[in-house]
């Protein structure tokens, strides 16, 4: 349960990091490994990769890797980070995510992610008591715009049981 709610705290960090235009990937790939760098933990794979520029899944020149190129709106790339303890289990969140312009104070151009996956993450798992109050904050959001777009849908298919399960899964 620790192990994937610092898996997931650091998907969520990365997910509303608010950063400059022509940041590159690699640059802000530490905010998906901070949770678990702060327990001494780490994982041995990449944080994401871009998704669809020649209709395949994994592709450059789009990720977090330091030999990617700068993000842009527009962009798809996956967030996933993970944690494997060998011999005993694993864990990775993936999300497909949307790099978009990010509503700044300032008024200068910067960048963010939109997570289009929605798909809640497993309650049973998280730890709440280890998330900040602007990653709760966060969850609560993407719990509500899972309702709002997915739930619908599932109502006008009649997937009653369906929905019931994606009301109970994205309870505040």
């Amino acid at each position: 349960q620790e192990s994937y709610t610092r898996v997931l705290m650091g998907n969520i960090d990365l997910s509303r990091l608010v950063f400059p235009s022509n940041t590159a990937g690699g640059t802000v790939e530490s905010f998906a490994r901070r949770a678990l760098w702060d327990v001494g933990l780490n994982y041995g794979h990449g944080t994401g990769h871009g998704i669809g520029n020649f209709l395949s899944v994994h592709e450059w020149p789009v990720g977090f890797q330091s030999n990617n190129v700068p993000l842009q709106a527009g962009m798809f790339t996956s967030i996933e980070p993970g944690y494997y303890r060998d011999g005993e289990f694993g864990i990775r969140i993936e999300d497909v995510a949307l790099v978009v312009e990010a509503q700044t104070e300032s008024g200068e151009t910067f960048l963010t992610f939109e997570v289009v996956s929605l798909v809640p993450y497993d309650r049973k798992l998280i730890d709440l008591s280890l998330l900040s109050p602007e990653q709760i904050r966060y969850l609560n959001s993407y719990y509500e715009r899972i309702r709002a777009l997915v739930g619908p849908e599932l109502r006008r298919q009649r997937l009653e049981e369906e929905h019931a399960w994606l009301q109970a899964s994205t309870e505040p």
